[in-house]
């Protein structure tokens, strides 16, 4: 079976070879029908070789094994974690490509294949880094996939917004690629080596018993400050929210769905084959790096979400939030951490995609994503209503759907005042989601004053060339199967025990845990539900009492827009990073 692991990006990427050849002569329908029949094959094969990654599948690509224990092959590595994230990056492709038949302005003639293979070439990228085994190559897809993400943000170029946030999504992301390749160099003068276990071994044969220099701690430094531009951490995440307000709505689905999420997935997986033994970086540090910055991004994501009237911006801003908690769950390197934030990453990745789909479909009726300019305009679309509904809850915590296992899960891992961040990050974010709904969709409390605000999302315009009379039926079906999805995480049998298993077999050396329901989750999942209701109802009712306060106009001034103010903040959470993990090197 190992020898089927390069299918998973080389399919995705010769079905986008295929659609460029062929663009100019191929129908629209066969153009996007190819694009889903591929996509859906990768998936499937993803999930076929998820089944079968016990024990792990390791491959050579074109044979080019080890020789003497030394190499300069391309290997690929199909444990539970990596499959289990390239079935996930091709099911949301999928439903992407799904979500969008026909979904454009009917293309310029020729160009009939370039959006479907654009969407495969970022599944090929994502399902490569996932699969990766060693940082250059993980550094190559990773820069693919940044690059395709690009044109997906500003493919509606005859727009300005849409250049200019591909603009800045471009500029911040190459520059954090340009970091982890300088710390991959580093690493690779340390230790001559390329594949992330060897260069793990490396470190540690070359720190004796000094432990790690301050070769090693930049080396960590620029890798992780790639990783986290990815995972969009504050104050990193700049980019994310301008990206996300002008992308198309299925690419949204994926940026938030999955590319913040393999951010955070970078993260655990280099700390813990290259720099988590006695060369590397000690646990302590990281455990401080991880946890104070994903508190920040934890609270800022969540106020600056409660604050947006821009739908998809507070979208945007909930992934941010969101992606604190899976920091601080990775943080505190614990195996019941690591379980956790795998299943909350499943049920987030649905419900985020979900909610992005029923935002698509606001903007495509009635052209606008304004929350203040929706109220009660969207009250006949009660099926998008409901689910707006359940993906505010599910993002809440409400059990039994997957966010609320692998929530508490985390919460029983990180424990201490820890917990109360999940409350509230998970509780105010939600109670936004559920805001919309009660506006938008209900028509519930006053109509809002329309004050002036930097950005409304009143000026968008229809995705599809014009409003839609009549929402599509696979515009409707696809977030209903994403819940469903993320309900599915929570409740079928026997899945988190899997999951655990998978992630405790490629990162703790097997360590055995039990994940499941407990009354202590249980109780705080439901705490924080109805902390999100009460948010809702009081925004609602009382629209006054929960305006912008003075002291967050401040964070709300920080998103400038300006490249040049963003590339500035990459630069202090690079030094902030290092100034968070700087104690294990003196102590070294």
């Amino acid at each position: 079976m190992h020898h089927l692991l390069p299918l998973l990006f080389a399919v995705p990427l010769l079905g986008a070879a295929l659609l460029v050849a062929t663009g100019r002569r191929l129908p629209r329908a066969v153009a996007e029908t190819t694009g889903c029949a591929v996509s859906g094959a990768t998936a499937a094969l993803a999930l076929v070789l998820l089944l079968n990654s016990a024990p792990p599948l390791v491959e050579w690509v074109g044979g080019w094994r080890p020789v003497d224990g030394e190499s300069v092959g391309i290997v690929l590595v199909g444990d539970g974690p990596a499959l289990g994230m390239a079935a996930l990056d091709s099911l949301l492709t999928l439903s992407a490509l799904v979500y969008s038949w026909r979904y454009f302005d009917e293309p310029p003639r020729g160009h009939a294949g370039s959006y479907p293979a654009l969407m495969l070439v970022f599944q090929g990228a994502m399902c490569g880094f996932a699969l990766a085994g060693d940082l250059f190559n993980a550094f190559v897809f990773f820069e693919l996939m940044s690059v395709v993400a690009y044109a997906l943000t500003g493919y509606r170029i005859d727009e300005p917004k849409a250049v200019q946030g591909a603009l800045t999504f471009g500029v911040v992301n190459s520059l954090g690629a340009y970091a982890m390749l300088m710390g991959i160099g580093l690493l690779y003068a340390r230790t001559g080596e390329l594949a992330m276990t060897k260069i793990g071994r490396g470190l540690d044969d070359a720190a004796g018993q000094g432990g790690p220099d301050a070769l090693v701690l930049a080396a960590f430094v620029l890798v992780m400050t790639g990783l986290l531009v990815k995972a969009a951490a504050v104050p990193f995440h700049f980019w994310l929210p301008d990206a996300h307000a002008v992308a198309p709505t299925p690419v949204c689905m994926l940026l938030s769905g999955v590319m913040v999420e393999l951010g955070a997935y970078g993260v655990w997986r280099v700390y813990g084959t290259v720099f988590a033994g006695p060369g590397g970086i000690p646990a302590a540090d990281l455990t401080r790096a991880l946890v104070t910055l994903g508190v920040l991004t934890a609270a800022i994501g969540a106020v600056m979400c409660w604050y947006q009237r821009h739908i998809k911006r507070l979208l945007a801003y909930s992934t941010v939030a969101h992606t604190g908690l899976f920091l601080v769950g990775l943080g505190v390197l614990t195996p019941e951490g690591d379980d956790g934030i795998a299943l909350y990453l499943l049920g987030h990745a649905g419900v985020k995609a979900a909610l992005f789909a029923c935002t698509g479909a606001l903007l495509d009726r009635f052209g606008s994503v304004d929350e203040q300019a929706l109220h009660g305009r969207a009250r006949g679309m009660r099926a998008f209503g409901v689910m707006f509904a359940i993906g505010g809850l599910a993002l809440a915590g409400l059990p039994p759907f997957g966010t609320a296992l692998g929530k508490a899960i985390t919460e029983e891992a990180v424990g201490g005042p820890l917990t109360l961040v999940y409350v509230l990050a998970s509780a105010v974010t939600a109670g936004a989601v559920l805001r919309v709904t009660a506006r938008v969709f209900l028509g519930l409390g006053p109509r809002p004053e329309d004050a002036a605000y930097e950005t409304s999302g009143s000026d968008e315009r229809p995705e599809t060339g014009r409003r839609l009379s009549r929402i599509p039926d696979s515009m409707t079906a696809v977030p209903a199967v994403l819940l469903a999805a993320a309900f599915a995480v929570g409740v079928a049998p026997g899945l988190a025990a899997v999951v655990a298993r998978s992630v405790n077999e490629a990162g703790s050396g097997g360590a055995h845990t039990s994940v499941h329901w407990t009354p202590h989750g249980i109780l705080l999942g439901l705490v924080s539900t109805l902390l999100a209701v009460g948010l809702a109802a009081l925004a609602v009712t009382r629209p006054r009492r929960l305006a912008t306060p003075d002291w967050a106009l401040p964070l709300r001034r920080l998103q400038s827009g300006h490249v040049g103010d963003y590339v500035a903040w990459l630069l202090v959470g690079a030094t902030v990073l290092g100034a968070l993990t700087l104690p294990g090197v003196l102590g070294g």
